[in-house]
């Protein structure tokens, strides 16, 4: 199974950026898909996740401007982040919680930049 993100970059505080992560490989369903993050001396943390069922978590510090969406038919989940602020700027890693025919699997992308400058 891999995990393969995209749509990190350099926004201007104030603008939208849009992530992408696709999973691929055999596997029987997909869990639970999200969106890490971690900047430079900080730990990783959680910034948004969705179940199959549609149900979303957020980080306080991203509610009302980022929006955690997926589609299951092609196995992919987006980080859609508007607004966006200096404190955003981190490495995005895509997760993934996946069901390998009766093993639970936890798999990470390779994360992607995204920088919104002071």
């Amino acid at each position: 199974v891999q995990l393969q993100a995209s749509g990190g970059g350099l926004v201007q505080p104030g603008g939208s950026l849009r992530l992408s992560c696709a999973a691929s490989g055999t596997f029987f369903s997909i869990n639970v898909m999200g969106w890490y993050r971690q900047a430079p001396g900080k730990q990783r943390e959680l910034v948004a996740a969705i179940t199959s069922g549609g149900r979303t978590n957020y980080a306080d510090s991203v509610k009302g401007r980022f929006t955690t969406s997926r589609d299951n038919a092609k196995n992919m989940v987006y980080l859609q982040m508007n607004s966006l602020k200096p404190e955003d700027t981190a490495v995005y890693y895509c997760n993934a919680v996946i069901n390998e025919f009766g093993y639970i699997k936890t798999y990470w992308g390779q994360g992607t930049q995204v920088t919104s400058p002071a």
